[in-house]
């Protein structure tokens, strides 16, 4: 029974991702982010459970990526998507543009399952990450966001950048520990301390989730500051 625990875990995160794309095409940002941060949950449990019950298999692996680009990739795309058809009405085509996110999520990892390197660390922006971004941005920003063709500009760049970053040979420090100590972790809980205060400081000033976008952003640059290529 127990080599059936990660892959359930994995389909839950799959699961979630649907739920997300659904509320996404809806119109409801707030609940597609709220079910890709579920989703997220969920992959960050079934590797931990495939570890732990020492049960990995190929088809985990294979469902793993599968079940991340529903919910990192598809999700997010659909977000960004609903809102810029809330803009172009008119341009039809515009909008799927925003596709191209769930397009470089898939080869990002495809990338990541042949990649041997990125054991200890990443090499692009990882697919949980940019879907967090994209949802707190779109949830806490999108109306300000529709407000300027200049915004509307802005974000059209973004996406770019964004599928560029996530298969760009870019080192990016990944929350792995190997032990609990400051010592070789100092990035790290830098990091950590320094977000969790975006995040709490954009909720009391009353800007919603945009702390979770900036802490994203903050991890990039962050890591292009301290990380070295290989």
């Amino acid at each position: 029974m127990k080599k059936y625990i990660p892959n359930i875990i994995t389909c839950s995160n799959l699961v979630s991702g649907c739920v997300a794309t659904v509320f996404a095409l809806g119109g409801d940002a707030s609940l597609a982010l709220l079910w890709i941060i579920i989703g997220a949950v969920f992959d960050f449990f079934d590797g931990m459970s495939a570890r732990l019950l020492s049960v990995s298999s190929p088809i985990g692996k294979e469902l793993d990526s599968l079940a991340d680009d529903v919910t990192f990739g598809v999700a997010p795309a659909c977000i960004v998507f609903n809102f810029l058809s809330g803009i172009h009405q008119h341009n039809v085509f515009f909008p799927f543009i925003a596709f191209l996110i769930a397009a470089f999520s898939a080869y990002r990892l495809a990338k990541f399952n042949l990649d041997e390197r990125q054991t200890t660390s990443f090499i692009g922006l990882p697919t949980p990450a940019n879907a967090l971004f994209w949802g707190a941005l779109i949830v806490s920003m999108g109306d300000r966001l529709q407000s300027s063709p200049y915004l509307v500009g802005m974000v059209v760049v973004l996406i770019f950048l964004s599928c560029y970053l996530l298969v760009a040979e870019l080192p990016l420090f990944a929350l792995k520990f190997k032990h609990w100590g400051w010592k070789g972790n100092e990035v790290k809980y830098i990091y950590i301390l320094s977000s969790a205060a975006m995040i709490v400081l954009s909720l009391v000033l009353g800007l919603g989730v945009i702390g979770i976008a900036a802490a994203i952003a903050w991890y990039v640059l962050l890591s292009a500051a301290t990380c070295k290529k290989n």
